[in-house]
C-alpha cells in the first residue's frame, strides 16, 4: 500500500508543475525555469509543502540518466566519429582552460591545492540538464550553436568520470599527477568492456523480446537495458550518466531505436522536471542572506569567466561570432555533476560543510540564469547575424532530414514504395511493428526500423517534423485511419499519401486527412482491364487514354 505522505508529495509536485510551466512558458522564460520556480515555491524555503526533499532529488537524478541515454541513441558513433575535433579538441580546452584559470584563483584565495583543483574542475562543468532541454524545446539541437554545444556538454560528461575518481584518490593522499593517469586508464577500461557487452548482447535481447508482440514488455526490456548499463558504470566507481549515454551510444544504429526512444521519452521528460524541481528546493536560501555580496560576486564571477573562455575558444577554432556568442552564454552555468562532485569532496573530507553548501547554492543560482542567458545570447545573435558577421541561425539547421519519406508499414505495399524510392535516390525510412520483417527488410539492405507508427513519439524519433512525406501502407482500415488522424493533428502540414482497400476506406481517410489516398482495388481493377482491353485488340495508346479517365473521374 502507498504510502500517504509520499501520495501527497507526488500531488503537490504535479499541482506545482502543472500550474508553473505553462505560465512561464507563456511569459517566454521556459519550461526549465518554471519547473524550477515550483520547487521553490513548494520547496523548505517557499511553503515548506515539501520538507524532505533527498529522496525526490534520489528519484529525480533519473531524469539526466535518461536524458544522456536519448542523446547516445540519437548520437550514432559515426556522427560522434565526426563530431571528434569538435568534441575532444573545443571540449577538452574548455574543461581545461576553465579548470585551471578557476583553481588559480581559488589558490588566490587562499584555498588548498587539492581544494582548488576540485573547485576548478567541479565548477568548469555546464548543466547538460538545463543546456540540452532549452536547445530541445526551441528546435535548434540540428542547429551549428547547438551541435557545438552539444560538443561541449559530451566531453564534459565524459570527464565527470576521472574528475570523480581524482577527488577519491586525491582524498586517499595520492599525487595529483599519479590520480589522473590512474583515473583515465581505469575509466578507459571499464568504458572499453561496456562498449563490447552492449555491441554483442543488446540488440539480440531486445530482437527476442521484439518477437513476443507484447509492448509493455519492450518498454520494460528498454528501461532495464538503460538502467542496467548505468548500474554497471556506478558499480564500476563511474558515471551512472556515462553508462546511460554509452547503452544508448550502443543502440543508435540498431533498427529498435525509434520504438526504444518513444518508450523512454516519457520517463525522461517526467524525471527531467522533477530534477528541475529537486534544484529548486535544495537551496539554502539563508546563506543568501548572511553571504549576499560573496554569493552575488562568484556567481556573476563565475558566468562572466565561462562565457568569455569559451567564446574565445569558439572564435579561436573558426566558430562565427553569433554562434559563439550564443554557445557562451548558454554554457555559462555550472551543472549538476558539480553537486556530485562536491558532494563526494565533502564526504571524503576535502572540502569542508560550510564550503559545500556555499558551492551548492552558487552552483543552483547560475543554472536558474540558463534560461535568461540563452535568451540574451540569442538577442545578441541577432544583433551580430543583422550586422552581417557569421551565418543566421535560421539557415544551420541540418537539412538532411527536411526531404525524407517515412514508409508506416513494411509489408509487401511498402517493401515495393521503399525499392522505387531507392532507386530513385529519395532518402526514406520505414517503421514497422512486426520484428520479422524489420529483420528480413534490414538483411535485404533496407532502412526500416522496429516501432508503432501511431505513437507520436515514435513519429518525432523518426523526425516526421522535417519529412517531406508520409506513406501509410497499414493493411488494416482502423490503424490506417487512426494513424492519419495522429498525423494531421500533430503535423498539419505534413503531405499524407495512404492506401485504402476500397472506396470507402479511401474517403474515411480523406476525411481523417490524408492528402491522397489511393484505393488498391480500384487500382487492381484499372490494370486488369487495360490488360483485357489491349487482349482484345484495342490499341495501346486507345486503352490508356480510356484508364486515365476512368482514374481521373474516380479521383476527382
Amino acid at each position: 500500500m502507498i504510502e500517504t505522505h509520499y501520495l501527497a508529495d507526488i500531488l503537490i509536485l504535479l499541482a506545482a508543475a502543472i500550474i508553473a510551466v505553462p505560465l512561464f512558458q507563456r511569459l517566454g522564460l521556459g519550461s526549465v525555469l518554471g519547473y524550477f520556480a515550483a520547487g521553490v515555491v513548494v520547496g523548505p524555503w517557499g511553503f515548506s509543502f515539501i520538507d524532505q526533499i533527498e529522496e525526490i532529488q534520489g528519484i529525480a537524478e533519473f531524469g539526466v540518466i535518461f536524458l544522456l541515454f536519448i542523446i547516445g541513441i540519437e548520437l550514432k558513433p559515426e556522427r560522434l566519429w565526426s563530431m571528434r575535433r569538435m568534441v575532444f579538441g573545443l571540449g577538452s580546452a574548455q574543461v581545461l582552460v576553465t579548470g585551471f584559470v578557476i583553481t588559480g584563483m581559488a589558490l588566490l584565495f587562499g584555498q588548498s591545492l587539492k581544494t582548488a583543483v576540485i573547485l576548478g574542475f567541479g565548477l568548469a562543468l555546464s548543466s547538460t540538464a538545463f543546456g540540452l532541454q532549452i536547445l530541445t524545446e526551441r528546435g535548434e539541437m540540428g542547429a551549428r550553436h547547438g551541435h557545438t554545444a552539444l560538443s561541449v556538454l559530451l566531453l564534459q560528461d565524459l570527464a565527470v568520470v576521472p574528475l570523480l575518481m581524482l577527488v577519491s584518490l586525491l582524498a586517499a593522499d595520492t599525487t595529483l599527477l599519479q590520480g589522473i593517469e590512474f583515473a583515465l586508464l581505469e575509466a578507459v577500461l571499464v568504458i572499453a568492456i561496456v562498449i563490447l557487452v552492449s555491441r554483442f548482447f543488446l540488440s539480440p535481447a531486445l530482437r527476442l523480446v521484439a518477437t513476443s508482440r507484447t509492448a509493455e514488455v519492450f518498454t520494460a526490456a528498454a528501461v532495464f537495458a538503460v538502467l542496467g548499463t548505468a548500474w554497471l558504470m556506478e558499480e564500476a566507481g563511474l558515471s551512472l550518466a556515462l553508462g546511460a549515454f554509452l547503452a544508448g551510444l550502443m543502440m543508435a544504429d540498431s533498427h529498435y531505436r525509434h520504438q526504444v526512444i518513444a518508450d523512454i521519452q516519457p520517463f525522461r521528460g517526467i524525471l527531467l522536471g522533477l530534477f528541475f524541481m529537486g534544484v529548486g528546493m535544495s537551496i539554502d536560501f539563508s546563506l543568501i542572506g548572511e553571504y549576499a555580496v560573496e554569493i552575488a560576486g562568484m556567481v556573476l564571477g563565475l558566468l562572466l569567466i565561462k562565457s568569455a573562455i569559451l567564446w574565445v575558444l569558439c572564435r579561436l577554432i573558426g566558430t562565427g561570432t553569433p554562434d559563439a556568442t550564443r554557445v557562451s552564454l548558454l554554457l555559462s552555468q555550472s551543472g549538476e555533476f558539480g553537486f556530485v562532485v562536491f558532494g563526494l569532496a565533502a564526504t571524503s573530507g576535502i572540502l569542508e560543510a560550510d564550503l559545500f553548501q556555499f558551492l551548492t547554492l552558487v552552483i543552483a543560482l547560475t543554472m536558474v540564469t540558463t534560461p535568461l542567458m540563452a535568451n540574451f545570447g540569442e538577442y545578441l545573435s541577432k544583433r551580430f547575424t543583422r550586422m552581417g558577421d557569421g551565418h543566421d541561425v535560421t539557415t544551420t539547421h541540418i537539412k538532411g532530414g527536411q526531404s525524407h519519406v517515412i514508409i508506416a508499414g513494411f509489408g509487401r505495399v511498402g517493401r515495393r514504395i521503399a525499392r522505387i524510392l531507392q532507386t530513385g535516390s529519395v532518402p526514406y525510412l520505414a517503421i514497422e511493428s512486426n520484428a520479422n520483417r524489420v529483420l528480413e527488410g534490414r538483411r535485404d539492405g533496407f532502412s526500416v526500423f522496429y516501432g508503432d507508427a501511431s505513437q507520436v513519439n515514435v513519429l518525432k524519433a523518426a523526425d516526421a517534423e522535417r519529412a517531406g512525406a508520409l506513406v501509410c501502407t497499414l493493411d488494416q482500415a482502423d490503424p490506417a485511419l487512426r494513424l492519419v488522424h495522429i498525423l494531421r493533428q500533430h503535423y498539419p502540414d505534413l503531405s499524407i499519401h495512404a492506401r485504402g482497400r476500397d472506396r470507402q476506406h479511401c474517403d474515411q481517410l480523406l476525411t481523417a486527412g490524408a492528402t491522397i489516398a489511393i484505393s488498391e482495388t480500384f487500382e487492381a481493377s484499372l490494370q486488369i482491364g487495360r490488360a483485357v482491353l489491349t487482349s482484345m485488340g484495342v490499341f495501346e495508346e486507345d486503352s490508356t487514354t480510356l484508364i486515365e479517365s476512368f482514374r481521373k473521374e474516380y479521383y476527382e
